[in-house]
């Protein structure tokens, strides 16, 4: 069983996000995990400007994702920053090129998921994944989201990300804000949660 975990990050808090799914993952019997980046489309001057060539740093060894791993995974888990209620341009980018995989059916039947970050507690985490779950749909993926079986999305002694619809953290306006232990571990429990989902399907 196969589990791809794709993503976009900028400032590291998608990242330390899908490295916590990956963890979940991996918790799944006879499961094999593999994370990948999705091409950047902004120039290192933009991103110097931006302040995030240091940060990127952290994950400059991750594999850059190609449309052709989809095919060859059972579930794939995507995590994205929120732009203004939707998945980043990249992860956008990367998706409209998987025409070729739509046009032959070729995701349909698997599992995929998806895990966010946002600037602000309701700075559209669950417009996000929402929204990124139309485009899983028209490609036939089995959706699965973050079930309230991880209790720590109803907790109301601090803020947090996580919905039934995936994780997700709250990075703050400056970003300085890092994933809190609960909403790692709601991205753990969401990637342990499609391994075994997977499992049952390809089982």
């Amino acid at each position: 069983m196969k589990i791809l975990v794709v993503f976009y990050s900028t400032y590291g808090h998608v990242y330390k996000m899908a490295q916590a799914v990956v963890e979940g993952a991996k918790k799944g019997q006879g499961t094999d995990v593999d994370i990948r980046q999705v091409p950047e489309t902004l120039s290192d001057e933009v991103l110097e400007k931006m302040g995030a060539t240091e940060a990127k740093k952290a994950f400059s060894h991750v594999p850059v994702c190609t449309v052709e791993e989809l095919e060859k995974a059972d579930a794939v888990i995507f995590g994205t920053p929120t732009r203004f209620g939707n998945m980043c341009g990249q992860m956008r980018q990367f998706l409209d090129a998987t025409g070729q995989l739509w046009a032959n059916g070729s995701l349909i039947g698997k599992v995929g998921s998806v895990f966010v970050s946002s600037a602000t507690q309701h700075g559209g985490q669950e417009s996000t994944i929402l929204s990124f779950h139309t485009t899983l749909l028209h490609h036939g993926f089995v959706v699965v989201g973050l079930p309230y079986s991880f209790q720590g999305q109803t907790r109301i002694d601090e803020i947090t990300g996580g919905s039934p619809y995936g994780a997700s953290t709250i990075a703050g306006g400056d970003g300085a804000r890092q994933p809190s232990e609960t909403e790692l571990e709601g991205a753990r429990f969401q990637g342990r949660h499609v391994a075994q989902i997977t499992a049952k399907l390809v089982g």
